[in-house]
Formats: structure tokens, sequence, C-alpha cells
């Protein structure tokens, strides 16, 4: 068995998270993709996120709910401390027996894998496949053994901007699914 494991803040969910999941179930031959948000990011101490991990989790599970080829986990959720993808990758290696793990990653975390915790034992645990943008030029990638490369296309939306957008009062409509927007507006999260 072919899993993904697409691991992010997801602060909140939206349609080019979705977008990037098709792309690399299609291109890897996924026979699942594990969406996964983040806990308490090690990188990320500073600027952590603006909802709370159990309203983020309820947004990826209604963002994905449609698509049987999704699950979400939440084991950085519940997880005390910092959130490490080197355990994380342990977890759904043993939930997972004898699949083969892919990290989704994008050039600007493979750019910075060097830092993360026992990189190595990622690598063993995972094939690491970076997500570029349809038509960028990426030498990082191609330099490292082992990277697999997938080509995505390019949405120019992102969790800031919808956050800034329901603060001015604006509508998400065509940003997030419908019950990731009727999610927010039932919480008032973001504003």
């Amino acid at each position: 068995m072919r899993i993904g494991v697409y691991g992010g803040t997801f602060d909140p969910p939206h349609i080019g998270h979705l977008l990037l999941a098709a792309d690399a179930r299609d291109a890897l031959g996924l026979d699942r993709l594990i969406f996964v948000p983040a806990g308490a990011q090690p990188f990320k101490i500073e600027n952590p996120p603006v909802a709370s991990g159990q309203d983020r989790l309820e947004m990826v599970r209604l963002a994905v709910a449609d698509d049987a080829h999704y699950t979400v986990d939440d084991a950085e959720i519940n997880r005390k401390g910092l959130s490490f993808t080197v355990d994380t990758l342990e977890h759904l290696a043993e939930r997972h027996r004898g699949a083969r793990l892919f990290l989704l990653m994008g050039e600007d975390a493979l750019a910075g894998f060097s830092a993360w915790r026992e990189p190595d034992r990622i690598r063993a645990l995972s094939t690491l496949a970076v997500m570029t943008r349809s038509g960028a030029e990426s030498s990082r990638s191609s330099s490292i053994e082992g990277v697999v490369r997938v080509s995505t296309r390019r949405v120019d939306v992102s969790s800031t901007e919808i956050r800034e957008r329901l603060r001015a009062g604006k509508s998400i409509k065509g940003f997030v699914p419908e019950g990731v927007e009727r999610f927010i507006e039932a919480r008032g999260l973001y504003r």
C-alpha cells in the first residue's frame, strides 16, 4: 500500500490544500492520503496557529469527508509537547505496517530539512515527496538522493489570506469547502 502523509497547520484548510493532495495522489499512485494537522511545531513556537488544535482537526475532517482516499490522523494534535515529524512517521509506520510512506513537503521545508529532528530516520521511514509548482525551476530537490518531485498546479490562496478576509468581513466562498465555511461561521473563528 502506498500512503501519502500530508502535515500542516491547516489554519484553516482550503481548496489549495485539497488540490495539492489530489495532485500528489495522482502523481504518486497513492492508495490513501493521510492529513496530519500539526500540534505544537518546533519551528513555529513564536507563531502558533490561530484556531485551536481541535478546531483545526475538525475543519480538516470536514474538508476531506467526501473523499474515501483521504483520512485524518490526530496524533500530533493529541501529543503532549512539541510535534516532531519523526515521531508521527514512527506512529504511522506502526499503524500501517508494510505500507510505503511518502512525506509530502514543499521546497521551503526541504531547504531546512537538515535541521529537523532525526532527518535520516525520517528518510528511512518515508520517501520525501517534494511538491513543486508546475513550471517552477528547482535544483535543490534534484540534488538530494531519494527525493521524488511532484509537479502541482499553482493555486494562489493561503490560510493567511482567508483569515484576513474573515477579519475584514469578506466572503470566503470558494476558498474553503462548504463544510469548513459553515464550521468557521458557527464557531466565529478568525474574526
